[in-house]
This record gives C-alpha cells, structure tokens and sequence, in this order.
C-alpha cells in the first residue's frame, strides 16, 4: 500500500495525527516559546541542582504512564508510553492514530498497522537516545542551554555532530524532580512535544514490550 506524502521533508507521512518524521527528529508543542523566557535568562553552564535533577531522572530505570503529542502543525494524540533504560521505549497512540513507536536499545521504529509499513532508524542517530541514556551528564559538551525558575527546570540537550541542529528539551518540577514533557526541536526548527501524565516509576515490563517486529519491518522495504 503506498503511503499518501506531503511535500518537504522525505518520509514525512500526513496521516491527520502526527508525522513520523516529526517524532524522531523532532518527538509535543509550539507553546514551548511561551512557557520558555527570554535568552538571556539562559545560564552559561548547568548548576549543581540542575545536575542533581538529572541524576534523579536518570535513576529511574523503567516508568509507564499516558501521554498526550502536540505535533508541529498543531495536531494532537495521546496514549500510552513505557520506558526502560537504557535505550529502550514504546508509544502506543490510541484510536483512531495506527501508529506504534518502539525501541529495543539498538533502533527505533516507527510503525503504521493500517498502511503495514514501517521506518527504522538507528537510535543513537536520533536525540530521543539521550532521553533515554543511562547518565545524563550536565558536564558534557550536549548541553545547549539550562535554565532555572521557581516552578520548571528547563534542560536543552543536543549534539551537532551527531543530530545536527535537532535538540532535546527537557522540562523538569524542581521540587519533585519528575519530568513533565519533553520537546523534539527538528533541522527546520519544528517542534513535537510530549506531555506525560499518570506516571508510575520503578515498574516490571517484560522485555516483549519492546521487541521490533523485524521481519515487517525489512519486509516492507522502508528501512532508513
């Protein structure tokens, strides 16, 4: 079955819901300017309470929970999410989206059971790999930009030689240390951001949960 293509970006897929692409390179809202102050309220390097949330976050090895995705064109999804460090995920979008988002540490697919077709990219080329690393370390060269406020602790991750302009924001409770949501910035500055809610950490998922259906995927020919 062949998929129905927008112009611009190669792969990008208008299913109504949300691009493909969008959320790899770029996986919630274009409200983020508004939640984010000026640049100037940027630190130049991240603070030893910053780092402390990070470590925190990076602690949790498995949490489950539900999630709403504001794409980039203002679209909205939600439905279930499971993550166990290090690397591995899975987004279950609920109906009417036929989509499915899973990664087995090693890649990252993208899946639409009502086309039968699938993308897969190596995890490590995408920036939801630091989203899902073992360590988040403020002290590497990743880090694009902290910020402090009373209510959020904003963390903007990226690696130009390996993601090129795509970067990873992070949005934190500073009192709690939990994460709110997580923005996906793309090359042509496109937003995706994820909001997650219901969230229970330190949770048993059997590792069948992100198997990649490998045979599908190489059968339909739309590996990247």
């Amino acid at each position: 079955m062949s998929e129905k293509r927008t112009g611009g970006l190669p792969g990008q897929i208008e299913t109504g819901l949300v691009s493909r692409r969008s959320f790899v390179l770029g996986a919630g809202a274009a409200a983020l300017a508004a939640m984010v102050p000026g640049g100037d309220l940027w630190a130049a390097a991240p603070s030893e309470s910053a780092q402390k949330i990070a470590d925190h976050f990076s602690s949790v090895k498995t949490m489950m929970g539900e999630f709403v995705q504001f794409g980039p064109r203002g679209e909205q999804t939600g439905g279930k999410f499971f993550i166990s460090r290090p690397g591995r995920l899975r987004f279950n979008y609920e109906a009417p989206s036929p989509l499915r988002v899973i990664s087995d540490g090693r890649n990252l697919v993208i899946g639409n059971y009502k086309l039968k077709t699938w993308d897969l990219y190596p995890l490590s080329k995408t920036p939801l790999s630091l989203l899902l690393s073992d360590k988040i370390d403020l002290g590497r060269e990743m880090v694009r930009g902290v910020q402090e406020e009373q209510d959020l602790t904003t963390i903007i991750l990226g690696d130009k030689t390996i993601f090129g302009e795509s970067t990873i924001t992070l949005m934190f409770d500073p009192k709690n240390f939990e994460l709110r949501q997580w923005t996906i910035t793309d090359p042509q500055a496109k937003d995706t951001t994820v909001m997650i809610f219901n969230v229970q950490t330190g949770v048993n998922l059997d590792d069948k949960v992100f198997e990649i259906p490998y045979s599908d995927v190489h059968s339909t020919g739309t590996n990247r």
